[in-house]
């Protein structure tokens, strides 16, 4: 049986039984990675990453985690040219290159990854909604805004546990409605969603500049307290740690191949360009905020840019660029529901989960796929803290991206001669090894909880693949058509 999880998935021309329709041109998968990075870690982890670990440093940890994002990223490109069906992403490129029980585990590491991202985002959305209705003079029930059992303060004063943070759950919701209407129609509303958030992120970077003052940045890289990652340069290692998910959308670019009109040129162009524009985003938005608000005061702020707002008192402005940045997380979850339910129709479909998660409607969206996911990631959202949830989706990205830049380098000595359109520079050796390698440096900033709740799923999902997976699979029905050659 365990010679089993080294099987290997042939390539083929097309990809059997998704029922999608080629309709994403290179601007609509920018805009689709885009959208789907600037969110929880822009506007809700960059407070924490400043105040917690790097101080008025935090811009360092940013480029820092877009160099090793870099990387992976040209890593990423090369594969998804070779493999232009491939909707799985990182899991479709193990499969082929490493395994079925490797493809398996990193399929597993990008599922816990992007369900919690869910959870996050819609968490850090239902926040910002309550601070702006607050604004307006309407004020939510503290008690069906937060996560269940969160200690909150009743109008009054006194204090109450919370039960359900429902606006959360409604914001999953209407973006799983909107993606069963289909690709075509819903990449429009996305393609709108994003240039609104960008139109905003610039408005706040304009409006906030004037106000930036310069004794925020001193000490720009404050002291270490002598503990690891806090504050000093093993701070900026572990602010690059937790804000790494935030170039998680060149991933969910990867696995729109079956989406995508010509992928082979397409697909690298949408995944380079999106982390070209997030990684100028964010270091500009990151300097910016910790210059108008103190680092200390966002140590545990999930909505930083709403505080900026306020500290600049320009009240009808701020009132503005806070529904821009409310309406644009829509995107954000509109792509991580994109990528993951596509990641998981492609497993069911090689039979390693239920083949109920492959059924598509008439327009071509996984429909099962997609409303599981909107169930378990509301439930997900009502036990775990953003900074918990933010670690769990940076160390679920960098074992998938560290797996991805190893398929290259095993791909490049077992199919040589198979076509690249886009090869990356530097050699076969270079790049791959500088992707791992920076990757290992981000992933020595976790912490032992966020490893031990990552165990603990982990070992859920391997139970999974030995349980049903490693008997299910259709390469078992039929026999592995390339067994694993070692080296």
């Amino acid at each position: 049986m365990l010679s089993s999880i080294w099987r290997l998935k042939p390539s083929t021309p097309s990809a059997p039984g998704s029922g999608a329709k080629r309709v994403l041109g290179p601007w609509q998968l920018i805009a689709l990675g885009v959208g789907t990075s600037l969110g929880a870690g822009l506007f809700a982890i960059t407070g924490i990453a400043a105040g917690q670990y790097a101080g008025p440093a935090v811009a360092l940890s940013f480029l820092f985690a877009a160099l090793a994002s870099a990387f992976v990223a040209l890593s990423y490109a090369e594969l998804a040219s070779m493999f232009p069906n491939a909707a799985g992403s990182a899991y479709s490129y193990a499969y082929a290159g490493l395994g079925e029980g490797i493809a398996w585990g990193i399929g597993w590491c990008l599922f816990i990854a992007y369900l919690v991202t869910l959870s996050l985002v819609a968490g850090s959305w239902s926040s910002y909604l309550t601070s702006l209705l607050a604004e307006w003079g309407i004020v939510l029930d503290p008690r069906i805004v937060a996560s269940t059992g969160t200690l909150v303060t009743m109008p009054d004063g006194s204090h109450a546990r919370a039960f359900i943070n429902l606006p959360a759950i409604i914001a999953i919701f209407a973006m799983t409605a909107l993606h069963l209407g289909g690709v075509r129609e819903s990449s429009k509303v996305n393609t709108l969603l994003v240039g609104l958030k960008v139109a905003m992120v610039t408005v706040f970077i304009i409006a906030c500049l004037p106000h930036v003052d310069l004794r925020n940045y001193h000490p720009y890289l404050p002291e270490n307290t002598g503990q690891f990652g806090q504050f000093g340069w093993s701070g900026i290692l572990s602010g690059a740690s937790l804000v790494f998910a935030a170039y998680l959308g060149f991933d969910i670019v990867s696995s729109a191949a079956r989406d995508t009109r010509e992928p082979r040129k397409n697909l690298p162009i949408g995944i380079l360009g999106t982390l070209g524009v997030c990684a100028c985003i964010y270091v500009t938005f990151s300097a910016v905020l910790v210059g108008v608000v103190n680092f200390r005061q966002l140590a545990h702020d999930a909505s930083p840019a709403a505080t900026a707002m306020n500290a600049i008192h320009m009240p009808v402005l701020a009132q503005i660029v806070k529904l821009g940045i409310l309406i644009g997380f829509f995107a954000v979850l509109y792509g991580v529901l994109f990528g993951l339910s596509r990641s998981i129709m492609t497993m069911a479909e090689d039979g390693l989960i239920p083949p109920v998660f492959s059924r598509t409607t008439r327009n071509g969206a996984p429909w099962a796929a997609l409303i599981g996911l909107a169930i378990t990631s509301s439930m997900l959202g009502a036990v775990l803290s953003i900074n918990a949830l933010g670690n769990m989706v940076s160390l679920g990205t960098l074992l998938a991206f560290i797996v991805v830049c190893i398929a290259v380098l095993i791909l490049r000595y077992r199919r040589p001669q198979a076509e690249r359109p886009f090869r990356m520079p530097g050699g076969p050796w270079c790049i791959p090894l500088l992707g791992i390698l920076s990757c290992l440096a981000v992933l020595s900033g976790m912490d032992l909880m966020t490893w031990l709740r990552f165990g603990v799923a982990l070992a859920l999902g391997a139970a999974i693949y030995f349980l049903y997976g490693i008997r299910h699979s259709k390469l078992a029905c039929k026999g592995s058509p390339q067994p694993f050659e070692p080296f």
